[in-house]
């Protein structure tokens, strides 16, 4: 079809997911508590290293592209499409890249970055 492959590194991207469960961790050095030695910090985001970061991101980009209308392949759930006035756009996720391809005006569209 013709059609160019575009990738984008997701800046940040383990550090874009949302917590659902409770994570605590202990003071990070240079910034204790020295009258509350024993208190821990409850995590609201992810950090890099975090078991629980790579699910975290999936499940905001996978809201994100459901909220702007795209299918998910029912083969690979890293495949999502969308049809937008008869011009096709196809995205594949890769650990911390998207790679798109389809109609050039969709993924200008796309890199521009509606979700946030």
């Amino acid at each position: 079809m013709g059609w160019k492959i575009h990738r984008m590194d997701v800046n940040k991207t383990f550090l874009n997911g949302m917590i659902e469960e409770e994570v605590y961790i202990k003071q990070p050095e240079g910034f204790e508590t020295f009258d509350h030695e024993s208190h821990v910090c409850q995590l609201k985001r992810v950090l890099y290293g975090l078991k629980q970061a790579a699910h975290a991101w999936y499940t905001r980009i996978d809201s994100c592209f459901a909220r702007l209308g795209f299918t998910k392949s029912e083969e690979d759930v890293n495949l999502y499409n969308i049809l937008v006035e008869g011009k096709l756009l196809i995205i594949v996720l890769y650990v911390d890249d998207l790679i798109l391809t389809g109609d050039d005006s969709l993924i200008k569209s796309c890199k521009g970055g509606p979700c946030k």
